[in-house]
């Protein structure tokens, strides 16, 4: 059985906006560790939630999630030519914590076996 539209587009997004993110965005304020952790599509593809992860200061999230919203209608063009859609789904960038607070779970954990806490 073969993966709904929405799920092989959002796979497809996920891997060309890294792409992106890596070689093509040249803007500054992009910096710290950037990974796109999950990408939602609606049913009709026309709208993508994008859920990024910045490892870093928060100052380096917060400039980081800026950048990639005044990026937002080159990276929705970019994205349509590259996967060759009808239609440049509407992106939306949403800053996810979950990477962060697993490293910070984990380092707390290895505190407490070596019994610094």
């Amino acid at each position: 059985m073969s993966t709904p539209r929405h799920l092989r587009v959002a796979q497809s997004i996920k891997r060309e906006l890294a792409e992106m993110i890596l070689r093509g965005i040249k803007d500054e304020r992009i910096s710290g560790i950037v990974s796109i952790t999950d990408v939602e599509c609606s049913a009709d593809c026309r709208r993508a939630k994008i859920f990024i992860s910045v490892f870093g200061e928060e100052e380096q999230q917060q400039h980081t999630m800026e950048a990639l919203n005044d990026h937002a209608g080159e990276i929705r063009g970019e994205l349509c030519r590259r996967l060759q859609l009808r239609f440049a789904p509407e992106v939306m960038f949403k800053l996810d914590n979950s990477l962060e607070r697993g490293a910070h779970v984990s380092a707390l954990l290895n505190k407490i076996s070596r019994g610094e806490i």
